[in-house]
């Protein structure tokens, strides 16, 4: 497995922030393509050739583009169009920068297939796996806000192939669906293209509509901190140990890519994640 880190955790921009990672010694790099200078209409061809040249001149490669626009991910039927093909632009963007994954929150999948929200999320989910697939890109949900089985559910039902795969990312099993990581691996293998280095804690038990609804706009009376804690790896409820072994009998050897969301220094904190998980691989 490759270490790789995603470079607004540094808050530093882009530039310094490819910088700080190199400076590192780890393999690779996530990037946001949703906003300012990384969003894709603001990359011409030659500013791409620009960036990939860049990156590759730091010793770098880029592990994934971060494809999250925000919102309610793809639950409302009448803003999937645009977020449909504001996505597919970042697919086009990531074979232009030689990154074979995309990854993104869809919003909380129903665990029933009738559902309303299941057949709209679905029906999003299907156009861009397709449209993925079709240019060797993996468009991966990012696990959190429902247990690994309901989205293994969800992506055996649509059943698209390499273009649709899963971002693991284990501190949100953790924090929001108090999964057993291993177990979680075990059932999500199969679609596993990336994964996040990321750590938490569940503080009681929390219902994930409410806590991601939180994340789009204030909900009276309700707190994610009360419920919820990022802190570094090695400090949460991820055992990082029976989690790389997870992922080493599922066959996994793609990224383990740092992401640090909260913090007063995520430059010292992303340092010590690097020794942690070079510590483990070693």
């Amino acid at each position: 497995m490759k270490i790789g880190v995603m470079v607004e955790s540094f808050r530093l921009g882009l530039d310094k922030g490819l910088r700080a990672t190199a400076d590192l010694g780890v393999n690779g790099v996530q990037i946001y393509a949703t906003h300012d200078d990384m969003l894709p209409a603001n990359l011409n061809s030659a500013a791409r050739s620009e960036l990939r040249r860049k990156i590759e001149d730091l010793g770098l490669e880029i592990a994934a583009l971060c494809g999250d626009f925000g919102g309610h991910g793809f639950q409302i039927a009448e803003d999937n169009p645009q977020r449909i093909e504001d996505s597919q632009r970042v697919v086009d963007l990531a074979v232009d920068l030689g990154c074979r994954v995309v990854t993104t929150h869809i919003g909380v999948i129903p665990a029933k297939a009738t559902h309303s929200r299941y057949v709209i999320m679905a029906r999003a989910c299907e156009k861009l796996g397709r449209y993925a697939g079709d240019a060797g890109v993996a468009f991966a949900i990012e696990t959190g806000p429902e247990p690994a089985a309901v989205l293994r559910a969800f992506l055996d039902d649509l059943n698209i192939g390499p273009g649709l795969g899963v971002n693991f990312d284990p501190a949100n099993l953790v924090m929001v669906c108090r999964e057993n990581i291993p177990a979680a691996v075990q059932t999500l293998a199969p679609y596993i293209v990336h994964t996040h280095a990321k750590d938490g804690i569940n503080l009681k038990p929390v219902d994930p509509e409410a806590l991601y609804a939180s994340f789009t706009k204030a909900v009276p009376g309700f707190s994610g901190a009360d419920y919820i804690a990022e802190v570094p790896l090695g400090k949460g409820q991820v055992h990082f140990e029976s989690y790389l072994a997870a992922l080493r009998q599922a066959g996994y050897d793609g990224y383990l890519t740092i992401e640090r969301e909260v913090g007063q220094n995520p430059q010292q904190d992303i340092e010590e994640a690097v020794t942690f998980l070079k510590t483990l691989l070693a």
